[in-house]
C-alpha cells in the first residue's frame, strides 16, 4: 500500500480531475504519482431478436470511429441502474423491462480512478418518445451477430475495453447455457 504524502491539484473539468501526488511507497521509496479520477460510467449489454445492440460514433481522443455498447458517465450520486436505463434510451431510443448488474471493473488502474459497471438489459421494447441523446452526440444504432462481434473483436475492428468485456461475457453465457443442455 502506498501513502499520500501530498497532492496538488492539476485539472478540475466537467467529465475529469486531474492530480499529481507524491507517495511513500512500502519500501519507502518516495514516487509521483499522476491520476486521472471521474465519476464512472455505466454500459449496457443488449440485445434485440439474438443480435447485440451496439452503437457507432466518432470519438475525438483516438481519431476514428468506434463500435461499443451504448455507455455514459454516471451523474454525481445518481443511481447506477437509472443511470443505465437513461444511457440505454438516450443513445438507442430503446427501454428495458428488466436490468442487473453482471460486473464491474478499472479500465487503466494504472493512472485512472474510473469504475465502469456493465449492465445487461433484458426485455427490451422501442420507446415512442425517447430522450433525446447528449447534443454533442453523433450515434448509428446497429444490431450486430455476436460471433460477428467477436469476429470484430478479433480483427481490431471492435477496440472499447468495455464492449470487449461484454461481447466476451456475452459468449461465455451462451457457452455456458449450451453445454448445460
Amino acid at each position: 500500500m502506498e501513502t499520500k504524502i501530498k497532492s496538488t491539484a492539476i485539472f478540475n473539468g466537467k467529465v475529469i480531475r486531474v492530480t499529481k501526488d507524491e507517495v511513500k511507497t512500502d519500501n519507502g521509496i518516495t514516487a509521483v504519482r499522476e491520476c486521472v479520477y471521474a465519476n464512472g460510467g455505466v454500459a449496457i449489454l443488449a440485445f434485440i431478436e439474438k443480435k447485440l445492440l451496439l452503437v457507432k460514433q466518432y470519438r475525438y481522443v483516438v481519431g476514428e470511429e468506434t463500435i461499443e455498447i451504448p455507455a455514459g458517465k454516471i451523474e454525481l450520486g445518481e443511481d447506477l441502474k437509472l443511470c443505465a436505463l437513461r444511457e440505454l434510451e438516450e443513445e438507442t431510443g430503446y427501454g428495458a423491462k428488466q436490468i442487473k448488474k453482471i460486473i464491474s471493473f478499472y479500465p487503466t488502474p494504472g493512472f485512472c480512478g474510473e469504475e465502469l459497471h456493465i449492465f445487461l438489459a433484458q426485455q427490451l421494447y422501442k420507446l415512442p418518445h425517447p430522450k433525446a441523446m447528449d447534443e454533442d452526440e453523433c450515434i448509428e444504432v446497429m444490431l450486430i451477430d455476436p460471433n460477428e462481434a467477436y469476429q470484430m473483436i478479433q480483427q481490431g475492428i471492435i477496440k472499447d475495453s468495455k464492449t470487449i468485456i461484454a461481447i466476451q461475457q456475452a459468449l461465455l453465457e451462451q457457452w455456458k447455457g449450451e453445454s448445460s443442455c
